[in-house]
């Protein structure tokens, strides 16, 4: 029972911050608002007892990219003034709340058409660093190195366009 009133505190939670991401004009106040869903998705990592997406959301999104975008944010300095005036935003709104209410009938409809199962707890091992890792390094090696080949090539690309760019002023 307790798990549940929880679930439903955070999903609630990533909704509204999702929403005042949205709907919030001035920067600052979207990305608080985009803090409080990565807090809130952390904590529905929690419950599904995934502790090293937990951990890795809370450090990694919440922590250091949040901050890095506070940063930014701070740095520009950007006033109520400095934007751009948004006429049709609450048009927009409603459009968009009106496409989406059909969608999520429908989704609504399929999952309560779904036939019932019985819910298994997971064991401990779940979610660990152990067992991401083996999994990872065992079953999917060849799309990981893709990735991290990938990675590198994008990042040596961004290096060879800032010294073009460096070189042409």
């Amino acid at each position: 029972m307790f798990a549940e009133v929880l679930f439903i505190a955070f999903a609630a939670l990533s909704v509204l911050g999702a929403m005042g991401l949205i709907l919030f004009r001035h920067p600052m106040k979207g990305a608080m608002s985009l803090i409080v869903t990565m807090i809130s998705l952390a904590g529905l990592y929690a419950l599904l007892s995934a502790k090293l997406i937990f951990v890795l959301q809370l450090i990694v999104y919440a922590g250091a990219i949040m901050s890095l975008i506070l940063f930014i944010i701070m740095f520009l300095n950007i006033q109520d003034n400095d934007l751009p005036v948004e006429e049709g935003r609450f048009l927009y709104l409603a459009g968009g709340i009106a496409v989406i209410i059909p969608i999520a009938s429908f989704l609504i409809k399929i999952v309560n058409g779904l036939p019932d199962s019985q819910v298994t707890i997971v064991g401990n091992g779940f979610g660990g660093v152990k067992e991401v890792g083996l999994i990872l390094f065992q079953d999917w090696l060849l799309p990981f190195e893709i990735v991290s080949l990938l990675l590198l090539v994008a990042l040596i690309g961004a290096v060879v366009l800032a010294g073009k760019r460096r070189l042409v002023k």
